[in-house]
């Protein structure tokens, strides 16, 4: 596995697309969902996981959400690699990154499914959040770096 960052055009449309094919697709959102407007701020990093032959296989994105704080989002990893280790590699990173930008607390609203996952990393239930496309409950969880 190898983690960079998406730079290129084409990086950032596979970027894109598992973001979509994770996180949107299975809930009939339409193209273009899957984009935030903060994505090209200068403060926001992408981190792009990828298998040997190239294939992303898992994407996620931090930016700062306070003044000592960052947030996690769009985190996707590809189905068939799931449990393999894929978003705990880019969840170190994003954790690795805000303490070199002096951030002290990463937070997430992370989906039902996903809390147990994040849990097992530091995370702590905050409070419920939000339901996603009517159906997809979230809870907001953060870290203490």
């Amino acid at each position: 596995m190898h983690l960079t960052t998406p730079i290129t055009p084409a990086e950032f449309a596979a970027y894109y697309d598992l973001r979509y094919r994770v996180l949107r697709a299975p809930w009939n959102q339409p193209l273009g969902s899957e984009r935030a407007d903060d994505d090209e701020a200068p403060s926001t990093i992408h981190a792009m996981l990828t298998d040997p032959a190239g294939t992303v296989i898992g994407v996620a994105r931090l930016h700062p959400s306070g003044p000592h704080q960052g947030q996690v989002r769009y985190m996707a990893v590809d189905p068939a690699w799931q449990g393999h280790g894929v978003g705990r590699k880019l969840l170190e990173h994003l954790e690795a990154s805000a303490r070199q930008r002096g951030l002290t607390e990463c937070i997430l609203h992370a989906r039902d499914t996903a809390v147990d996952f994040y849990f097992r990393l530091g995370y702590e239930v905050v409070a419920p959040s939000h339901t996603l496309f009517g159906s997809i409950p979230h809870f907001l969880m953060r870290k203490q770096l």
